[in-house]
Order: C-alpha cells, then sequence, then structure tokens
C-alpha cells in the first residue's frame, strides 16, 4: 500500500492505548505527537497542525467533542474518535461534529492504521482536486459547481459540509440510480471500510438542507432494502413539498438507514 508519512496527534488519557497506538502508527512511518487532555492537544496542534487526529472521547476535563469542535474552528484536520462506548447517539454526535471515522475500544491497532491511511488518502485526494469533476449540475432548484465547491439554490448559497457536497454532487450525476451505503462510501469519500452510520447520518443532514420537508424527503429517496436514489423526475417536477405518495420519508424509518439486501 502507498503511504505517505504523516505528523498524527494522538490525544488519549490512557497511557497504555496511546503508547499502542503511537507504536503502531510510527511502524507505518508516521510522527506521532501525543496529549493527554485537551488543552495540551490543542496547544500540540497549535505548535504543530497535525494531518489527522486520533481523539479519545472521554476525556478529563475538556473531551473529545469539544477538542473537536475547537480544532475545526482552528482549521480543517481529519478526526478519527476512540472510545469505549458504542452508543449510536456518541456516533452520530461525533459525525455530525465533522469526525471522519468512528472507533470503538476495543480495536485492532493494525485495523486503526488502515483507517488512519484511508482517511488520510480521501483527505489528500480533496486538497489535491480529486473531488467531483465534470460540469455544473443542476436539479431542484440547485446549481452545483464542482470546480469552486459552491452550491446555490435561488440565489442562496448551501452551507454544505466536504462531505455532504460530495455526496449531493454524486447523486446529481447519477440521477435515478440506486447505491448501497457501501458503495457510498467506497465511489463518494473512498473508504474501503467503515462504519455504515456514517452514511446515515450524512443522508440525513443533507436532506435537512436540501428538502422542502426532511421528514418527508422528494429528492433522496428511500428504497428499502437497497439504498438511496435522486430521483429525477421529482427534482424537475414535486420539488414543492406537495404530497408523498409512497410514503418514503418516515422520520424513524430514515435515520434508521436501509438494510442490506
Amino acid at each position: 500500500m502507498d503511504r505517505l508519512p504523516s505528523r498524527i496527534l494522538v490525544v488519549d488519557d490512557d497511557p497504555t492505548v496511546s503508547e499502542v497506538i503511537t507504536e503502531y502508527l510510527g511502524r507505518a512511518g508516521h510522527t506521532v505527537d501525543r496529549a493527554a487532555d485537551g488543552p495540551a492537544a490543542l496547544a500540540r496542534a497549535e505548535a504543530a497542525w497535525p494531518d489527522l487526529v486520533v481523539l479519545d472521547l472521554m476525556l478529563p476535563g475538556m473531551d473529545g467533542f469539544a477538542v473537536c469542535a475547537a480544532l475545526r474552528r482552528r482549521g480543517p484536520v481529519p478526526v478519527i474518535m476512540l472510545t469505549a462506548r458504542g452508543d449510536e447517539d456518541d456516533r452520530i454526535a461525533g459525525l455530525e461534529l465533522g469526525a471522519d471515522d468512528y472507533v470503538t475500544k476495543p480495536f485492532s491497532p493494525r485495523e486503526l492504521v488502515l483507517r488512519v491511511d484511508s482517511v488520510l488518502r480521501r483527505a489528500r485526494a480533496l486538497a489535491g482536486g480529486e473531488g467531483p469533476r465534470g460540469g455544473t449540475l443542476r436539479a431542484a432548484g440547485m446549481t452545483l459547481d464542482p470546480a469552486a465547491r459552491r452550491v446555490v439554490r435561488d440565489g442562496r448559497e448551501l452551507a454544505l459540509t466536504q462531505r455532504e457536497f460530495d455526496l449531493l454532487a454524486h447523486f446529481l450525476a447519477h440521477p435515478g440510480e440506486v447505491f448501497g451505503r457501501e458503495e457510498l462510501m467506497s465511489r463518494v469519500w473512498g473508504w474501503d471500510f467503515g462504519d455504515l452510520s456514517t452514511v446515515t447520518v450524512h443522508i440525513r443532514r443533507l436532506r435537512a438542507k436540501i428538502e422542502q420537508d426532511p421528514a418527508k424527503p422528494r429528492l433522496i429517496t428511500t428504497v428499502w432494502g437497497v439504498g438511496y436514489r435522486f430521483d429525477r423526475e421529482r427534482a424537475a417536477g414535486g420539488a414543492d413539498g406537495r404530497g408523498d405518495a409512497d410514503g418514503t420519508g418516515d422520520e424513524d424509518s430514515t435515520d434508521a438507514g436501509p438494510g442490506e439486501a
């Protein structure tokens, strides 16, 4: 596997976990900085901005959510969150803050290294202009410019995150096609593995920004047991939010995500 050495900041108050992660990342050729709490992590990042942060959720004083939010305010950086809790609410909260991946303890250090490499590859591809390509895409009153990475609707620019933009660009470029969550992770974000709830969360967040009624989505619809589809016909003529004849937009069911066929 091609691997470019990177500076990784590991933030964990458990010295054993921190040492193991540092050892494995060091073997993979990365330079590793370590911090045991939030303030120390922010100081380390300020002194030498990392290429990626491995961030424990349960930190003393300032938890991982607060550290992630503070890092995001200072600049873009990929974040992989670690936690001993597997609660779905925690995963969703981390993903909504912008975490790029979420790993539950105990975990395989070798798998964590692979996840780090996967997230770094995607981050570098986007920084190098390898995100969505092609000409301007239009649907449902939206104009998406891949080169400028802007989406305008009715004269107003939509505030989309990096992953939301890539997801919308993929749907607009493939109207009427159905994509499962694993396929979206691979084709849109370049991830070979990961938590499928990442896709579910970002579908929900994207719907909240482009649908007239996110609880009854008419543009990004769920194909039960398969995945999601951008409905071109509804985008062309039914984006006014009137009715939802097939009832695909139930709030609870869309949050749960599609099943795997």
